[in-house]
């Protein structure tokens, strides 16, 4: 056999992609249509929520102030411990208050005695003015003495159980149950009546408030919808989220909104209440609450994994339709739930939303759908895998073609042959 001229080998390779293109279409014509999963889509009741960034803020605060002066002598509580309503926290040198306390007992006793004098001087007058022996005068005279003697020993009394306060208040005690943070005294310090500077400061964290801030144009949109806004709400119910990202095991309730809008921010001040059995939650700190805005009854959830978005940004969804003909939907999403998105336009309750499968086709072509049961978890796509019979039939097509491609090739070859 004599060998090919090289001219001729790019004739050759020409007429060889000529007759194998023929063959491959008529094995894609013959392959059946792929196969994909879908989900007919269902509508639900479904709450809408909107995720709002806060500070926790402790539910009851006293700060612990001295309201009398001396010198402290003692620190009865640890620091960072809880204490209850009444606990001793600090003692004040009580010695000048001890003396003032005296002094009052003895004008107590001395407003008795002129007490005592003055009625006795009123009943003598009394029954001497009986026999016309005393004037008139004079027995006006012993009575205004016996009132004035009165009145003086009401405010010994007064003066007494003033000094009895201010020798009660040299024991410094706790007017709220909590827990109590650092000292910020110690014993030696002079301290005065309502200084400025607190002595410690008492908190109560459970429960414990998340005090949030929310645009005024929300708000607007929630009264126009619920009345008076999300105070009523039909279930005020709230999550929330700490800074590092895991959900708090406690559910809250919204109990109040601000009834003014900051002039400088445009924001309400919204206030949560949580439990708070473990003390996690801690004044200051920063957390998100995730509130309901609104509930639709017949809204559609799609997985995450069944929408893609186009070069415009665009969300869009395939859809199988009663001709098993893939159908694109462009998509309006409301807002994202777990794994799900909350879809307000675009799909249908009955549609058959294509949900792994997509590499195998597109808009316009026939498919096989295979209903799934629940949505796929979110992750990497997954093709259905297809029976055992679909895959050798799926495959015959490729050796056909490889055959063909390799019997042309030979034919062409030997023609070549013979033509030298």
């Amino acid at each position: 056999m004599k060998p090919i001229r090289p001219w001729l080998r790019p004739a050759l390779l020409g007429l060889t992609l000529l007759l194998s293109a023929p063959l491959a279409t008529q094995a894609q014509e013959g392959r059946p249509p792929a196969a994909v999963s879908v989900m007919t889509l269902q509508p639900q009741s479904v709450t809408l929520t909107t995720t709002l960034p806060g500070r926790v803020v402790a539910s009851a605060r006293a700060e612990v102030r001295p309201q009398v002066a001396g010198i402290i002598t003692e620190r009865q509580f640890r620091e960072g411990g809880q204490v209850e309503e009444g606990d001793v926290l600090y003692q004040i040198d009580p010695a000048s208050y001890d003396a003032a306390l005296a002094i009052a007992r003895a004008s107590v006793a001395q407003a008795k005695a002129g007490l005592e004098k003055a009625e006795k001087e009123a009943r003598r007058i009394d029954a001497l003015q009986s026999r016309n022996v005393a004037s008139a005068s004079a027995a006006d005279e012993a009575d205004a003495a016996l009132a004035i003697a009165a009145a003086n020993l009401e405010a010994a009394e007064a003066q007494l159980q003033s000094a009895q306060i201010e020798k009660d208040r040299t024991t410094i005690r706790a007017r709220l149950s909590g827990e109590i943070g650092r000292s910020l005294t110690s014993p030696g310090a002079l301290v005065t009546a309502s200084q400025a500077t607190p002595l410690a400061v008492i908190q109560n964290i459970d429960p414990v408030y998340v005090d949030v801030t929310q645009s005024a144009a929300e708000l607007l949109a929630w009264r126009r919808s619920h009345g008076n806004g999300p105070a009523d709400l039909a279930d005020p119910s709230v999550t929330l989220t700490l800074a590092d990202g895991v959900a708090f095991d406690q559910k809250g309730m919204l109990t109040a909104a601000e009834p003014e809008v900051d002039e400088q921010t445009g924001v309400v001040v919204l206030r949560m209440s949580f439990d708070n059995p473990d003390k996690l939650l801690l004044p200051g700190m920063y957390v998100q609450v995730e509130m309901p805005t609104e509930t639709l009854d017949s809204a559609l959830v799609v997985p995450q994994q069944a929408v893609s978005r186009d070069r415009r940004g665009q969300a869009t969804a395939l859809i199988v339709t009663e001709e098993n003909v893939v159908e694109q939907r462009e998509l309006t999403i409301l807002q994202a739930r777990g794994a799900d998105w909350i879809v307000s336009d675009g799909l249908s309750a009955g549609d058959r939303l294509v949900v792994a499968g997509f590499q195998k086709t597109g808009p316009g072509a026939t498919v096989t759908p295979q209903e799934v049961a629940a949505p796929q978890a979110t992750g990497a796509e997954a093709d259905p895998v297809a029976p055992e019979g679909e895959q050798t039939e799926q495959t015959a097509p490729r050796a056909e073609k490889t055959e063909a491609s390799a019997e042309a090739g030979s034919g062409t070859a030997a023609a070549a042959t013979e033509t030298d």
